[in-house]
């Protein structure tokens, strides 16, 4: 078992899923582009099922962080109901936090390396499935808004979205953009760059025009990088990272000048 404060490392295991760091209590993985995390289809294959059949049926098992099926990266589940408790209260008091990268078409609005915090107001649209920033096609045009009628994204159904980002590299029409949500609204990160200028390689629900860097149909190039969260026995800060896809720097190679993988960014 490794203590709470140890550096984690990624390891493939047995049955193919990529543990960055366990303990008694929790389980951090690293989940690839096309997998749901949870609340799969019957019969269909999701990280929840794959730690099901690697933990047994009657385990416990807490499913405290999600991240969209095209989406990759970082993920935690508790192993036990007081990790759980502990991890759901953090979330919820927003004390963890969480890093994401992203490719992105267009241009970034804000200079190469600087730090700018958007503050949207977004409604979760069920009948299209889709995040909708409110007002924003004032700003953007229709394209933002995501065609949809003012009868469709109810006001008094709008929440706060609060990220910061910035550029870090560029390279002709893509851009490598770090991003540090304060919230976690469905599809924040997706639509808060869209309705920004700058939409998500791969992301055509949300007007990305280029394809997918991986598998088409099966990712996006959106990567939860880190998660750092208080341990729920211990209270020592745990920070765990996961490299992007191997891919990403295949199809971007300008986007990562000098990449090794054998080190962690």
């Amino acid at each position: 078992m490794k203590r709470p404060n140890q550096e984690p490392e990624s390891e493939q295991s047995r049955d193919g899923l990529d543990v960055l760091f366990e303990d008694d209590d929790v389980i951090v993985l690293n989940k690839p582009a096309g997998l749901p995390t949870a609340n799969a289809p019957r019969n269909a294959a999701s990280l929840f099922t794959h730690l099901t059949d690697r933990f047994g049926p009657d385990a416990f098992l807490g499913v405290v962080s999600r991240l969209d099926q095209p989406v990759s990266g970082v993920v935690i589940f508790a192993k036990t109901r007081g990790a759980a408790a502990s991890l759901a209260e953090q979330f919820r008091e927003r004390t963890v936090t969480k890093e994401y990268l992203a490719v992105v078409e267009k241009r970034f609005p804000a200079p190469l390396g600087r730090w700018v915090t958007w503050q949207d107001r977004l409604h979760w649209h069920e009948a299209t499935r889709r995040a909708v920033i409110v007002d924003a096609g004032a700003r953007r045009g229709d394209a933002a808004r995501g065609h949809e009628s003012n009868a469709e994204r109810p006001p008094s159904a709008a929440v706060s979205a609060v990220t910061m980002a910035r550029v870090s590299q560029r390279a002709g029409e893509v851009s490598l953009v770090e991003l540090r949500p304060e919230t976690g609204r469905r599809h924040q990160l997706r639509v808060q760059l869209a309705a920004h200028g700058c939409p998500i390689v791969g992301d055509r629900l949300y007007g990305g025009r280029l394809p997918p860097p991986g598998v088409p149909g099966q990712g996006i190039a959106l990567h939860a990088r880190q998660l750092a969260f208080d341990h729920p026995r211990s209270g020592c800060r745990q920070a765990v990272s996961a490299v992007v896809p191997a891919v990403w720097e295949t199809r971007f190679p300008r986007l990562f000048p000098g990449a090794d993988r054998s080190v962690k960014r």
